[in-house]
């Protein structure tokens, strides 16, 4: 448990917005993490030209959005 969480953990009540939007964007962080390797592993076994283009745009689109997550939980933790 990081400070910042340990931070969230103590205090009472409703979470801010702020921080069920950060735990939200975690959690589809690790969502994505999770799809990304299982792409990759679907690529690595693959033989077909057409699926193994198809599992490279998936790659590609999941590591924008893991990209644009990440961003996202950065701004969110500059902002405080």
């Amino acid at each position: 448990m990081t400070q910042t969480d340990r931070a969230f953990s103590l205090r009472r009540g409703a979470p801010s917005p702020l921080e069920t939007e950060r735990r939200e964007l975690l959690q589809e962080l690790s969502r994505t993490r999770v799809l990304t390797n299982q792409a990759y592993s679907s690529f690595n076994q693959a033989s077909d030209h057409d699926l193994i283009e198809s599992y490279v745009y998936e790659i590609n689109a999941l590591q924008a959005r893991y990209n644009y997550l990440l961003r996202r939980i950065k701004q969110l933790e500059a902002g405080r």
